[in-house]
């Protein structure tokens, strides 16, 4: 039987990687670029981000307004999205508008014009979605959180940028930066659907081929460093994150974690969530989850509360982090690697999350994973796995952010030494 996932590196390094699916009539393409907010110097914090923005606002054959037309009168959508270490562009139509896609995307990736205009006006609008994230407390707690994870290093910073660096930052330093980063070395070009792997070599040799060819900077190391954020403000709750150093891609507690963070806090029978909201009544929100990164990691814990239980919700969710690194349960267990295997499986219906697990794999591991190998991995996690990862990371230096009503909130010192009793 033919294998429906086929890799070519092409002699400019440009990687194409695509995986055929049965009885589907569309088609995912994205182009993902191994550079994101992490591999900005301190200057640059937020152009990944606003060269994302810039992408869709015209090129040398396309008005923006004519990019959006053109995916919209086939009925596609046009997307993208800027994390830490990557940067990705794609598009889903129809099958018989591929080689639609493959131009609009190659376009955008090579004959951007970043119109001064243009230019001035997305300014604007990435101000107005900082503006609305510092608005945003459940979500602004989370850069506060990174930002003290690691001080002062790139993967810190927030991927939006500051104020005062976009009102700054100067046409050239976006081109600059995309000269740099954006080599056909660094980039790779997934798709999955009713397609053909040669037909597609043959779109992305043709709108592709301008991509530069220099070799892309290497990110700075990622060094946690741990903390405390405290920023007392008013409002109706308190939002409170507290974190550790965990497994990145690759480590060998990178599954025990993932199941960790399932089974303490990631979905309604969890850990967290049966003991701090159903039987306490102490939030309305909480869960845990496990961000890796290709050096490593942050496993987080968020919650929102009211100002008088705050004081009640830390050492009850502090208890639990105890807990969990001396007794797990096969039922426990079980809950938790179904929920973790239906999540990928069903996200393998999916072509557009088919395509963006394509690129992301052979980014982070240099070759694509078979979907039985990682379900023997998450079949192969033991209850004593599981321990082992907990004490491994709550045993750590912890990280503390917290925004609102904070004064019943412990500090951080309170907090590490609860966790080391």
């Amino acid at each position: 039987m033919t294998d429906p996932i086929r890799l070519t590196r092409l002699p400019s390094g440009l990687t194409v990687v695509t995986e055929r699916m049965e009885r589907v009539e569309t088609v995912s393409l994205g182009a993902y670029v191994g550079s994101g907010s992490r591999h900005e110097l301190a200057e640059e914090n937020g152009v990944s981000h606003f060269l994302e923005h810039m992408a869709f606002k015209g090129t040398e054959r396309r008005t923006a307004a004519e990019i959006a037309e053109e995916i919209e009168a086939v009925g596609g959508h046009l997307n993208a999205y800027t994390a830490r270490e990557q940067t990705a562009y794609y598009v889903k139509v129809l099958k018989e508008d591929t080689a639609l896609a493959a131009d609009i995307i190659g376009d955008i990736l090579t004959h951007s014009t970043f119109d001064p205009e243009e230019l001035e006006r997305e300014r604007g609008v990435i101000l107005q979605e900082i503006g609305q994230a510092n608005d945003t407390p459940d979500d602004i707690i989370f850069d506060h959180f990174q930002e003290v994870a690691f001080p002062d290093q790139p993967i810190g910073r927030p991927v939006l940028g500051s104020e005062d660096g976009i009102r700054a930052m100067p046409r050239a330093t976006l081109t600059d930066y995309m000269r740099r980063h954006y080599p056909a070395s660094n980039v790779v070009v997934a798709a999955a659907g009713a397609l053909d792997h040669d037909h597609i070599l043959d779109l992305v040799n043709q709108h592709f081929a301008d991509l530069p060819g220099d070799p892309s900077p290497k990110a700075e190391g990622a060094h946690y460093g741990g903390g405390e954020f405290r920023e007392p403000r008013e409002l109706d709750q308190v939002h409170i994150v507290l974190g550790f150093p965990c497994a990145g891609y690759g480590d060998p507690d990178y599954y025990p974690t993932l199941l960790l963070s399932t089974l303490l806090g990631g979905g309604m029978s969890s850990r967290l969530f049966q003991e701090v909201r159903e039987k306490r009544g102490l939030v309305y929100s909480i869960y845990s989850f496990s961000s890796p990164f290709m050096d490593g990691g942050l496993f987080g814990i968020y919650a929102g509360t009211g100002e008088s239980e705050a004081a009640e919700l830390m050492p009850v969710t502090l208890a639990e982090l105890h807990k969990v690194q001396h007794a797990v349960t096969e039922v426990e267990l079980a809950r938790a690697r179904a929920q973790v295997k239906a999540s990928l499986l069903m996200s393998l219906e999916s072509t557009g999350s088919r395509c963006e697990q394509l690129a992301r794999q052979w980014q982070v591991f240099g070759r694509v994973i078979p979907t039985a190998e990682t379900v023997a991995k998450i079949n192969a996690v033991t209850t004593a796995d599981i321990c082992r990862a907990a004490g491994r990371v709550f045993r750590a230096a912890p990280t503390l952010a917290t925004l609102g009503p904070v004064d019943r909130v412990p500090g951080l010192a309170e907090v590490a030494e609860r966790l080391a009793a």
